[in-house]
């Protein structure tokens, strides 16, 4: 970009040229798009949001006027709300990076969610809004395993890993014969990297809502030990994290695909290869406030059954 100054008698000509980093935005006239930066392209490169631009043209020039800084810049630019038809009941997630784990001065911290990670999820994917229900796990597998029944809108309870799994297969194949979902996608359990990065919504804090100390604020999004009265209640009935995630952190606990380890970190990890146990995630009606937290990590042997193992699905492209 230039930018020159007029002629006169005592400045025949003055031309002052100073170049602007920059991207330039193909898309659609009215629709609105976030500009993010990293300072590599490596994949574990944490993308910032810089300003967010309602296109005017087709093809429209976006300049970074905070630029030229030490180092570089990457740029690029997401459509805001550009996201594929969800299926019923399902929220689409966006790709993006985000800290895995709690800083050492959290409180009520546990010792297994550090050290922190940088972590990417590196594709979009749907994720069940709400934990499977009774009446949802009823209609896919023939029976209903829960503990507190009564009402077919409460979470599946009592099922293992392996339950959880053939859910996730069945619902595959009916759904598959049915025509309804999209060419190689697949029900899943998600990761535990999928499942932090959903409940977080964004934010670094112990809630997806805030920091909370004093557990305050608690009661308004999640069912736990303090106001559960001793069972599982119907989903949806707390707020939404800003996701629009509904009981992500209490009601039940859920399986996750990976066996329970180290944080890897970087691109769409998965776990440790094998192990003796796998990660499940969230609070839950008999948890305490701490057991709630977005960073909060449990696991069991995939074979357990109990009143407090629930799960929810992910559909994403199949492997």
């Amino acid at each position: 970009m230039s930018r020159s100054t007029a002629a006169t008698a005592d400045n025949p000509l003055s031309l002052d040229v100073s170049m602007f980093a920059g991207v330039t935005i193909k898309g659609t006239i009215g629709k609105s798009y976030s500009l993010l930066f990293a300072p590599t392209l490596e994949p574990a490169s944490l993308w910032q949001k810089l300003d967010t631009v309602v296109l005017t043209n087709a093809v429209q020039i976006w300049i970074d006027f905070d630029s030229p800084k030490a180092g570089k810049r990457f740029y690029r630019a997401e459509e805001i709300g550009s996201s594929p038809e969800s299926p019923a009941g399902m929220v689409w997630i966006k790709p993006g990076t985000f800290t895995m784990g709690s800083p050492a001065n959290e409180l009520d911290r546990g010792s297994n969610e550090g050290p922190q990670t940088l972590v990417t999820i590196s594709h979009g994917f749907w994720m069940g809004k709400y934990e499977v229900t009774q009446a949802e796990y009823e209609a896919v597998m023939g029976s209903n395993p829960s503990n507190f029944k009564g009402d077919l809108n409460r979470p599946v309870e009592q099922v293992s890993w392996t339950d959880s799994v053939n859910y996730c297969a069945k619902l595959t194949e009916r759904e598959h014969a049915a025509g309804r979902l999209p060419a190689g996608y697949v029900y899943r359990l998600p990761t535990e990297a999928e499942w932090e990065y959903v409940a977080r919504a964004g934010s670094t804090t112990r809630f997806s809502y805030g920091d909370d100390p004093g557990y305050t604020k608690l009661k308004d999004y999640a069912w736990y030990h303090a106001n559960s009265g001793g069972t599982t209640h119907p989903v949806g009935q707390k707020l939404a994290n800003a996701w629009g995630l509904y009981d992500m952190a209490g009601n039940v606990p859920e399986w996750c695909l990976d066996w329970f380890g180290e944080y890897p970190g970087g691109t769409d990890p998965t776990g440790p290869a094998s192990g003796s146990y796998r990660a499940f995630r969230g609070g839950c009606w008999h948890c305490d406030a701490w057991n709630c937290r977005s960073a909060n990590r449990l696991y069991i042997n995939p074979g357990s059954r109990d009143g407090l193992f629930g799960f929810r699905v992910v559909l994403a492209p199949g492997q």
